[in-house]
């Protein structure tokens, strides 16, 4: 691993690897200073949940505070917030704000929830009433739209009582199983477009050509935190359970055996210029513990996680302070074909890289211990 000479003890349990990738963002950057600056964004809002999940198991308020300080620096007393009020992605940072309404008592977070959740209700939709991605975007649905407005849509049915929400959620996902899930592999397509306009979308099915790695990581994510946000007597959860399952072993099939990693382009390794991309490759750990753990899939998923895992720790580097840093992210990605991927530049701690990070870490905790 670069940079371990440097390094006089290495982390030893997954906790403390992603207290590790916590504490070296922290070190860099206040927390309004979290790029991109001051501003109500999914990547401040992926790494700070990662953040949350951390200190959900050492509770540590240090990290709890800095995440507060993120909100308030968006939020004022009254739960005012400027957020881009044509996309999904706004949503996303929202799943920071039940923790803190709970925790203080404060009314501006469950006001800045609930400006967020009637956002969905200004959204353009499709024929069959699914969210268009963005409306940049018109007429597509995005496989990553499933996380960043459909965990907060559940949470916030839970904390505030709108129980009509999951049933939406719930249609969102059959929506993009419906029209974006191949068969054969088991997989889901990055982008479908309902009007086929689209140089990507394919003539027949809408969608576009290939099996991007981040995509399907956030859907594996979202259906994972699905089931834990579910009543369990939902009607709606033993069909997402078995789609968990198989979605989980689809996976599988694709990790590299050398590296425990995922590929850019998943299914197609076997190209010479695809390459190992690393926050994909920790959504995948995250998804598969996870399912683990709920009992949806068994010991041989468990092993392809440890496997993933320990890929990950190899891949991590450190800068001159001993910062930890995670290569190899693909920045941000509209859908495309095959040469849009794999030309992608890559940056070193893009914030939902190492939110990814956090997650699969703290997720990993027990089946490493367990062993």
């Amino acid at each position: 691993m670069e940079g371990v000479e440097m390094i006089v003890s290495l982390p030893a349990t997954p906790i403390e690897w992603a207290k590790k990738a916590c504490d070296s963002l922290m070190d860099v950057y206040e927390a309004g200073e979290l790029p991109p600056a001051h501003r109500w964004h999914y990547h401040q809002g992926v790494f700070l949940c990662g953040m949350e999940l951390l200190w959900e198991k050492v509770r540590e308020d240090r990290y709890l505070d800095y995440i507060q300080q993120y909100v308030d620096d968006l939020v004022d007393e009254q739960g005012n917030l400027y957020f881009a009020r044509d996309e999904l992605d706004a949503v996303q940072a929202g799943l920071l704000l039940f923790n803190l309404h709970e925790r203080t008592g404060k009314l501006k977070y469950r006001i800045a929830a609930e400006k967020l959740r009637n956002l969905l209700l200004t959204l353009n939709k499709t024929t069959e009433g699914g969210y268009w991605h963005k409306d940049k975007y018109p007429n597509q649905m995005w496989l990553d739209g499933l996380y960043m407005a459909g965990v907060f849509s559940l949470k916030y049915a839970n904390f505030y009582g709108e129980a009509g929400l999951r049933g939406t959620v719930l249609h969102q996902e059959k929506l993009m199983r419906k029209h974006m899930k191949d068969e054969a592999s088991g997989l889901l397509y990055h982008a479908w477009d309902e009007s086929r306009r689209m140089p990507w979308a394919n003539p027949q099915t809408g969608c576009s050509p290939e099996f991007w790695s981040r995509s399907l990581g956030w859907y594996g994510l979202a259906v994972a935190q699905f089931m834990d946000l579910l009543p369990a007597e939902d009607p709606g959860r033993a069909e997402l359970a078995k789609e968990l399952h198989d979605f989980v072993h689809a996976l599988i099939r694709y990790q590299d055996q050398e590296s425990g990693l995922w590929y850019q382009v998943v299914d197609k390794g076997d190209q010479p210029d695809n390459w190992l991309e690393t926050s994909g490759s920790c959504l995948f750990v995250y998804t598969i513990a996870r399912a683990v753990k709920q009992g949806i899939v068994g010991e041989d998923a468990a092993e392809a996680a440890r496997k993933g895992y320990k890929g990950l720790i190899q891949v991590l580097q450190w800068d001159e302070q001993d910062r930890l840093i995670l290569p190899d992210i693909c920045i941000g990605t509209s859908a495309g074909d095959y040469e849009n991927y794999v030309t992608r530049p890559t940056v070193s701690n893009d914030l939902h890289g190492v939110g990814a990070l956090v997650m699969a870490c703290v997720e990993m905790e027990s089946l490493i211990k367990g062993r």
